[in-house]
């Protein structure tokens, strides 16, 4: 976690703007897209308690550091690749916080159309990630040019909107942002 802050700068207000966005009545299923070591995920469910939630990434060992994060509480733990099917839904919330930046511009557009097929009509797609900023000053997330694939938020937004969302940015500093994409009821 000490790296992630190191390389991450702003990590921990990023995780409360995605925690912030998570937050709306009737959560009853949640399914967080590049789970990690749990932290996003645990902090949803504090803010929705009575959940059960399903968490993908493509790290087992990441996986059981989540596991034993999220102990107690009501969650699946799935090794699974973000370009590989998505869990059945329906969903109530989706999340994702730092993981889409490892998918290329169309693996982004086809996961976007796939998280909104998972999910019920009103429900939320709270997507917190690294973006190509508009001002090249502003990027200054560490990548690596063979794994990591950002893209400019407008192409994300533009991606969202033909998956059906009605996607705002609701937090951004530097080269991170929070997006929080209704899917119209």
């Amino acid at each position: 976690m000490d790296l992630m802050r190191a390389e991450v700068p702003a990590y921990d207000r990023l995780q409360a703007a995605i925690t912030d966005a998570a937050d709306g009545p009737d959560v009853e299923r949640v399914l967080d897209l590049g789970t990690g070591t749990g932290e996003t995920l645990a902090r949803v469910l504090a803010r929705h308690p009575g959940a059960r939630a399903v968490g993908v990434d493509e790290s087992d060992a990441m996986l059981g550091v989540a596991e034993a994060r999220l102990a107690g509480r009501d969650v699946a733990l799935r090794v699974a690749d973000l370009a590989d099917p998505l869990p059945d839904g329906p969903f109530d919330l989706v999340v994702s916080a730092l993981a889409v930046h490892h998918l290329d511009g169309p693996q982004k557009a086809d996961l976007f159309a796939r998280v909104a097929a998972v999910l019920r009509a009103g429900g939320h797609f709270v997507l917190g990630d690294v973006v190509v900023p508009a001002d090249p000053a502003d990027a200054v997330i560490p990548l690596s040019a063979d794994y990591d694939r950002p893209s400019t938020l407008a192409d994300q937004l533009t991606w969202l909107a033909e998956a059906g969302f009605d996607a705002s940015t609701v937090w951004g500093e530097r080269d991170l942002v929070v997006v929080r994409a209704a899917r119209p009821g």
